[in-house]
């Protein structure tokens, strides 16, 4: 018995630094990872392809843990960096897209994130677990933003 989540988010900001840094960061996934929270192992798979290990929640047989990969492809002359899942490596698959925009004096950003995350439990816990999980979800996405946006020297 299995449960799938969906979760689809969306960001929009600005950040001080300019086109350049904010996009190398971006676009350099195990730097760009290195500022999202609870990642236990980022490993390259060749290709582009990048598998997350996140922590594991919970204790002992009631704990659970995210794992998926991504094939990233960025594009500096268009300001993008975009994931496709991986089908097949892990209980999850997370797509989506950074979209960087050069404004001279600062940089917009917009984040978008698709997340199917398949949980080990039975479908009556459906109701219950999907929010915990979309609360948890949004809230590290929330935790890695601040910390670019500090690295970048504050929002706009």
């Amino acid at each position: 018995m299995s449960i799938t989540v969906n979760i689809d988010l969306g960001y929009e900001f600005a950040v001080k630094a300019d086109y350049g840094s904010v996009f190398d960061t971006l676009s350099d996934v195990p730097k760009s990872a290195s500022f999202f929270p609870k990642v236990d192992q980022l490993v390259g798979l060749g290709d582009g392809v990048y598998r997350w290990e996140m922590e594991k929640i919970g204790i002992g047989q009631a704990s659970l843990q995210t794992i998926y990969a991504s094939k990233y492809t960025s594009n500096k002359a268009k300001g993008s960096v975009i994931w496709t899942p991986i089908a097949g490596e892990g209980n999850a698959l997370v797509s989506g897209s950074w979209k960087i925009t050069d404004k001279k004096k600062s940089t917009h950003l917009v984040l978008e994130l698709q997340c199917e995350l398949t949980l080990p439990l039975p479908g009556l816990m459906k109701m219950m677990i999907a929010p915990v999980v979309e609360a948890e979800f949004e809230k590290l996405v929330e935790q890695y933003i601040d910390k670019l946006t500090q690295q970048f020297g504050g929002e706009v």
